[in-house]
C-alpha cells in the first residue's frame, strides 16, 4: 500500500512558479511510474507529466511542455512539479499518482493505482 501527500499548491499571478510536491510513504516508489494530474472545476481529469523512477524518462501534456519539469528525489521518497510561467488555464486541483503497471509509462488516470488528495492550485490573470 502506498499513501501519496502533495504539497506547494497556492494562489498566484499569471506567469509566477510554484513548486508542487509528493511524499511517498508505506513502500519504496522506486520500482513504479509517477504521474501529475490535474482536474478544473467541470472538467475531467488530466494527465500533466509523468516519469519512470527507474531510468528517468520523463512525459508531459502539450499544454505544460517547456513550463513544467517533473523530478523525483530518491532520498525523500518524492517527485516534485516545477510549474514556470503559470496561466490562468493551470488553475486546477492537482494531484500525483503511482502506477504499479509494468511497461510504458501511461497518461490515463485509469492505469494508476494510488492518488493522493490533491493541492489547490489557483493562477490570477
Amino acid at each position: 500500500q502506498v499513501q501519496l501527500v502533495e504539497s506547494g499548491g497556492g494562489l498566484v499571478q499569471a506567469g509566477a512558479s510554484l513548486r508542487l510536491s509528493c511524499v511517498g510513504s508505506g513502500q519504496s516508489l522506486r520500482p513504479y511510474a509517477m504521474g501529475w494530474f490535474r482536474q478544473a472545476p467541470g472538467k475531467e481529469r488530466e494527465f500533466v507529466a509523468a516519469m519512470k523512477w527507474v531510468g528517468g524518462l520523463k512525459y508531459y501534456a502539450d499544454s505544460v511542455k517547456g513550463r513544467f519539469t517533473i523530478s523525483r528525489d530518491l532520498a525523500e521518497n518524492s517527485v516534485s512539479l516545477q510549474m514556470d510561467s503559470l496561466k490562468p488555464e493551470d488553475t486546477a486541483v492537482y494531484y500525483c499518482a503511482v502506477s504499479t503497471a509494468v511497461g510504458d509509462t501511461s497518461r490515463r488516470p485509469a492505469d494508476y493505482d494510488y492518488w493522493g488528495r490533491g493541492t489547490q492550485v489557483t493562477v490570477s490573470s
